[in-house]
C-alpha cells in the first residue's frame, strides 16, 4: 500500500515540474480563495440589508455576467497571451476589493452599491476560470492534462472551504472591513505570483488579427462540427443552468430560510461541497482515474443531478451537508473531465477561442438564478429544486446518448486515459 501511495504522490508532483505551473497554481489559490470570501461575504451583506432574495439572486446573477464575453477573452489570450490577461485582471480585483473596503471604512457601502461593484467585477470574472485551463493546456503534456486540472480545481475547491470559513469568520467576528483587508491582501499576493506564468507561445499558431467577430464565428463553426466540444458545452451549460444554483446563488436562502442558520452555518454548508469538490480534484490528481473522460463527465453529472434532487426536501442541517459533501464530489468528476475532453480535442491555435465558449456556459447560472427566485416565491423551494434537476437528468441522458458514439463509447478517443 506504501508503494501505491508513493506512486500516486508522485503522479500528482509532475504537473509541477513545469515552471509556469508552479507559479499559476499559488496565484490561483490566493484568487481563488479571495472570490470565495468577497461571495459569501456580500451575498450575505445584501441579504440582511435588503431582506430580498430577489436582490440576492441579482447579485449572485451579476457575479457572471460577463460570461457573454468570455470568448472575446479566450482571443485576447490566444492573442496576447495569458500572462497580461491574469496581471490585468487580477490587478482589477485588488482595486476594487480595496474600493469596497475603504467605503466600509466610510459608511457608504449600501446594496445597491454592492451590486453595481459586482457588475464591474463580473465583466472579468467568468474568464478568469478559462485562462487557467487555457493556459494549463498550452504548457502541460497531453497525458498530464487531467491531472494538472484536478490539482487546478483543488485551489478553487479549497477556496470554498477555507475562504468560506474565513470570510463567514472574519465577517462574523471583526466585520465587512475586517474581511475586506483580508480579500485585498490576497489579490495582491495572486497579483505578484501571476508575474511568473508562460507568456504568449511563439509556436501555438494564434490567429492573425483580421476581425475578432470573425474570428469568433471560426470558432464557433469549429466546435459546431465536433461532438467533443459540443457534447461537454451542452453539459456545462445545462449543470451551470439547473445545478450550481443551489451550490452557490441560492446558498444564503437556504441557510437563512430552510435551516434557520446563520453566517456561520452558511459557512459550513459551503465548506461541505467544496470539501467533497476538493476530494474528487485529489483523486483526478493522481492521474490515476481510468473509467473514461467523456464517460465520467456524463456519469459524474447524472449523479449530482440525483443528489439535488435528495437535497430537495431534505430539513436537517447535517443530513443536508452531507448531501451537499457528495454533491461537491460528482461536480469534480464531472467538471475537471469535461474540460480535459475540451482540451485535449481542440487545435491550439483555437485553444482560447474555445475555452471562452466554455465558459460562455456559465451564463446558464445567473439565468438560472433569476428563473429560480420568481420560482420559489411562487412554488416554494422544494418544488423549483425537483423541476430543475428533473430536468438536468433527462437532458444529461438526451445528451449522453445523442453522442453516444462519440462521448460514451469506451473507446472513443474522448475516453481514452491520461
Amino acid at each position: 500500500m506504501l508503494v501505491a501511495l508513493s506512486k500516486i504522490v508522485q503522479s500528482s508532483r509532475i504537473p509541477f515540474q513545469v515552471r509556469s505551473f508552479r507559479y499559476q497554481w499559488p496565484a490561483d489559490l490566493c484568487a481563488s480563495w479571495a472570490f470565495e470570501m468577497e461571495i459569501l461575504v456580500l451575498g450575505w451583506y445584501v441579504l440582511v440589508e435588503s431582506n430580498s432574495v430577489l436582490m440576492l439572486v441579482v447579485y449572485g446573477a451579476l457575479q457572471y455576467s460577463g460570461s457573454l464575453i468570455s470568448p472575446f477573452f479566450g482571443l485576447a489570450g490566444d492573442r496576447f497571451g495569458y500572462r497580461n490577461l491574469f496581471m490585468l485582471t487580477r490587478g482589477l480585483y485588488g482595486v476594487l476589493a480595496l474600493s469596497i473596503a475603504l467605503l466600509g471604512v466610510f459608511d457608504l457601502l449600501s446594496p445597491t452599491l454592492v451590486i453595481v461593484l459586482a457588475s464591474i467585477v463580473g465583466v472579468v470574472r467568468p474568464s478568469d476560470m478559462m485562462m487557467r485551463y487555457a493556459l494549463i493546456g498550452q504548457t502541460q503534456p497531453a497525458d498530464q492534462i487531467t491531472a494538472a486540472l484536478g490539482l487546478s480545481r483543488m485551489t478553487s475547491d479549497s477556496a470554498r472551504i477555507a475562504g468560506a470559513l474565513a470570510g463567514a469568520s472574519v465577517f462574523a467576528q471583526f466585520g465587512l472591513v475586517s474581511a475586506y483587508v483580508v480579500i485585498t491582501i490576497l489579490y495582491i499576493v495572486s497579483f505578484v505570483f501571476s508575474r511568473g506564468v508562460a507568456g504568449r507561445s511563439e509556436h501555438a499558431g494564434h490567429p492573425a488579427a483580421v476581425s475578432p467577430v470573425r474570428d469568433l464565428k471560426e470558432a464557433f463553426v469549429y466546435a459546431w462540427g465536433k461532438p467533443e466540444l459540443l457534447g461537454p458545452l451542452a453539459i456545462a451549460f445545462l449543470i451551470n443552468l439547473l445545478a450550481f444554483p443551489f451550490s452557490l446563488g441560492l446558498l444564503p436562502y437556504i441557510a437563512r430560510t430552510i435551516y434557520e442558520v446563520d453566517q456561520t452555518g452558511l459557512g459550513l454548508l459551503s465548506a461541505s461541497f467544496s470539501v467533497g469538490a476538493l476530494l474528487g480534484s485529489l483523486v483526478l490528481g493522481t492521474n490515476v482515474f481510468s473509467l473514461g473522460t467523456a464517460r465520467a463527465m456524463l456519469i459524474a453529472a447524472a449523479c449530482w443531478f440525483g443528489l439535488l434532487l435528495v437535497f430537495a426536501p431534505i430539513t436537517s442541517f447535517v443530513t443536508g451537508a452531507m448531501i451537499l459533501l457528495c454533491a461537491g464530489f460528482a461536480q469534480s468528476m464531472c467538471m475537471t473531465p469535461l474540460a480535459a475532453v475540451m482540451l485535449r480535442s481542440t487545435d491550439p491555435k483555437f485553444r482560447g477561442r474555445i475555452m471562452g465558449l466554455r465558459i460562455l456556459a456559465i451564463w446558464g447560472l445567473p439565468l438560472g438564478l433569476l428563473i429560480a427566485g420568481p420560482l420559489i416565491s411562487s412554488i416554494g423551494f422544494v418544488w423549483t429544486a425537483v423541476l430543475y434537476t428533473t430536468l438536468g437528468l433527462v437532458a444529461t441522458i438526451a445528451v449522453a446518448w445523442r453522442w453516444r458514439d462519440r462521448l460514451w463509447q469506451v473507446s472513443a478517443p474522448a475516453n481514452r486515459h491520461g
